[in-house]
C-alpha cells in the first residue's frame, strides 16, 4: 500500500520498513517492461530499477518484514477467488505484489497510487497491471466502470476516509463489491487516542469502519478479521509474550536483530495467520466486504 491522497510525510529517519531498520534495502523491478514478474516472497535479480522502502508500504523479499509482508499476503489469498473474471481496481496499490495476483484471476486489474515511484515500478515490474497515478479522493475513473475495488492496508492513511468511499461507490457498478483490510484500533495502538504509526492518520475499530461504510452507501456483507494461527501463538509465548513487540523492541534499538527472531520471522507463511469473524475486537487486522446496491434505493 502507499498513500494516495495527501502529500507523504516524513519518512522514519532509519527505519525502512514497518519495523526494520533497513534504509538502505530496496524491492527490485525487472528493467524491460516485458519481462515475467518474480515471485511477490522473493526478490529479484541485483541490477534492476529498485523501490526504496520508505515505511509507508510492506514489500516482498525483505527477511525482517516478512512478518508483516505475509500479514497483509493472507487477505489477499482469502479473498483472490471473489475476483474472478472482474473488472478490478486496486486502490492504493503500493509495490504492486497484490494487484499481480489479482490479475491471475480477473479480467482486468486496474491500479492507481498517488506515488509516481511506485507507478513506475508496477509497470516495470509487473506488467499486466493498468497501473495509473492518482488520488484516492478523486477516482480518475468513471461512474460503474469496475466490479470491484480492492483496498488493503490503505484507508488509515488517508485524511478524508468518508471522501474516498464515496469515491469508491461512484465507480462501482450496481452489486458491485469494494473490500477492505485495515489494522484494528483497538489492538494496533492500543489505548491511545492517535496512531502509533506515524504515516496512519486514522484507526478504525470495527463499529467505525462499519459505520463509514454505511454513510457511503454500502451494504456491509461481512466484517471479519485477521488473528494469529497456532504456530503465531506458539512464537508469541517464545519471545516473551508478544511476537510483535519483540520485532518492534528489536528495530527501536537500532541493533543487529538475534539469528533466531530473524530466522523466525523469516519463516512466517500465509497459512500462519487466519480470518475469523468471531472476536472481531481482538483482530489484529479488520477485513470488510462490502456491496454497492444491486438497485437505487
Amino acid at each position: 500500500m502507499s498513500t494516495c491522497d495527501v502529500d507523504h510525510p516524513p519518512a522514519y529517519g532509519t527505519e525502512g520498513t514497518n519495523l526494520a531498520a533497513v534504509s538502505d534495502s530496496s524491492v527490485t523491478a525487472p528493467a524491460a517492461s516485458g519481462a515475467q514478474a518474480t515471485d511477490p516472497g522473493t526478490t529479484a535479480e541485483a541490477g534492476e530499477a529498485t523501490l526504496p522502502l520508505t515505511g509507508e508500504r510492506t514489500v516482498p523479499g525483505v527477511p525482517e518484514e516478512n512478518y508483516w509482508f505475509r500479514r497483509h499476503e493472507v487477505v489477499y489469498q482469502q479473498l483472490l477467488a471473489r475476483c474472478a473474471g472482474r473488472v478490478v481496481l486496486e486502490a492504493g496499490s503500493g509495490e504492486g505484489y497484490g494487484a499481480n495476483m489479482i490479475a491471475d484471476v480477473a479480467e482486468k486489474v486496474i491500479g492507481l497510487d498517488y506515488d509516481q515511484s511506485a507507478v513506475e515500478h508496477v509497470r516495470a515490474r509487473y506488467p499486466r497491471i493498468d497501473m495509473r497515478q492518482g488520488n484516492l479522493a478523486d477516482l480518475p475513473l468513471p461512474d460503474a466502470s469496475v466490479g470491484t475495488v480492492v483496498n488493503f492496508q490503505v484507508i488509515e492513511h488517508l485524511w478524508d476516509q468518508a471522501q474516498f468511499l464515496t469515491e469508491c461507490f461512484r465507480v462501482l457498478e450496481p452489486g458491485g463489491e469494494l473490500m477492505v483490510s485495515t489494522p484494528n484500533r483497538i489492538t494496533f495502538s492500543p489505548g491511545r487516542d492517535t496512531p502509533l504509526n506515524p504515516f496512519h492518520t486514522r484507526e478504525l475499530n470495527a463499529a467505525e469502519l462499519t459505520e463509514l461504510l454505511v454513510e457511503a452507501g454500502f451494504e456491509v456483507e461481512l466484517m471479519t478479521g485477521v488473528h494469529h494461527g497456532p504456530r503465531l501463538r506458539e512464537l508469541d509465548a517464545k519471545h516473551g509474550g508478544s511476537f510483535i513487540d519483540a520485532q518492534i523492541d528489536r528495530a527501536l534499538a537500532g541493533e543487529p536483530w538475534p539469528q533466531d527472531l530473524v530466522a523466525d520471522v523469516e519463516a512466517i507463511t500465509v497459512d500462519d495467520f487466519a480470518l475469523v469473524e468471531a472476536d472481531i475486537d481482538a483482530s489484529l487486522d479488520l477485513v470488510a466486504l462490502a456491496r454497492k446496491p444491486a438497485v437505487d434505493r
